[in-house]
């Protein structure tokens, strides 16, 4: 890989990561298109979903805060509540990523048939948003348990992870920016954990071997892009404006059902 594959690749994994587009899905098609072996690289793919994790918490940095003063005043509360909801959304793709990864991700692995027809399902979802009504409804326990579900379908690529949950959410009547919030703290618990399983199995660096320079640059990349993306993101939830995302889907997904 060299460096300007990795600033590509950082760019389309920072921003892809919060606008609800499918991250796993565009950088499986920036791999082929740039002819980068993704299997080969899971250093590169262990740094750049650290530099979003990383802009997801300066970005949430006050609300993270408030959550652990909250949790380390050693009772129930709304900000204990509030993890324990996080905690348990993570559930579902934890589990199926423990039990079915390797067989999951051998399944569409330069696919782009099978990413189209993903991102088609990821454009329904985000169309449906265009019809809900909030309830103004507050998050509860069956709410994170549907909600990690969503979470666990993006383990195939194609399907947005933050389109997937913040489109049940508002499916099921929450308030829009609360569920953007939601969304985006819900995901450092899965990708850290991935990470921390990638890095303790010793297959990092096992692939090609990827220089220093390009690994720093898809860094950067992914840090700046996700944070302007997540910055972004939560503005277009706010104000409802999904269903151009579902357009966005509904014609990329064509064209890799038709370039596959």
């Amino acid at each position: 890989m060299d460096v300007l594959q990795a600033l590509l690749l950082g760019i389309i994994q920072g921003l892809t990561e919060f606008l609800p587009v499918s991250s796993s899905g565009h950088l499986e098609i920036g791999h082929v298109l740039l002819g980068v072996k993704g299997h080969n690289n899971l250093l590169f793919a262990v740094v750049v979903h650290g530099a979003t994790v990383l802009s997801t918490l300066v970005v949430f940095r006050e609300d993270i805060f408030s959550l652990f003063k909250g949790l380390f005043a050693f009772r129930w509360n709304e900000e204990t509540k509030y993890i324990s909801l996080l905690l348990l959304s993570a559930l579902p793709i934890s589990i199926l990523g423990l039990l079915f990864r390797v067989q999951i991700e051998s399944l569409f692995v330069e696919n782009l048939v099978f990413v189209g027809s993903m991102l088609l399902v990821t454009a329904s979802l985000l169309a449906f948003t265009y019809f809900a009504k909030s309830r103004e409804k507050k998050l509860d326990w069956v709410d994170a348990v549907l909600i990690g579900i969503a979470q666990a379908m993006a383990v195939m690529p194609g399907i947005s992870r933050s389109g997937a949950t913040i489109a049940t959410g508002l499916m099921l009547g929450k308030k829009k920016g609360d569920m953007a919030r939601f969304s985006f703290l819900m995901v450092l618990i899965p990708i850290i954990g991935a990470n921390v399983i990638d890095l303790l199995s010793g297959e990092v660096g096992s692939g090609e071997s990827i220089g220093i320079l390009p690994l720093a640059v898809g860094f950067v990349a992914a840090f700046v892009s996700g944070l302007l993306a997540c910055k972004w993101m939560i503005k277009i939830v706010k104000k409802g404006k999904l269903i151009y995302f579902a357009a966005y889907c509904l014609i990329i997904g064509l064209i890799a059902i038709f370039a596959g």
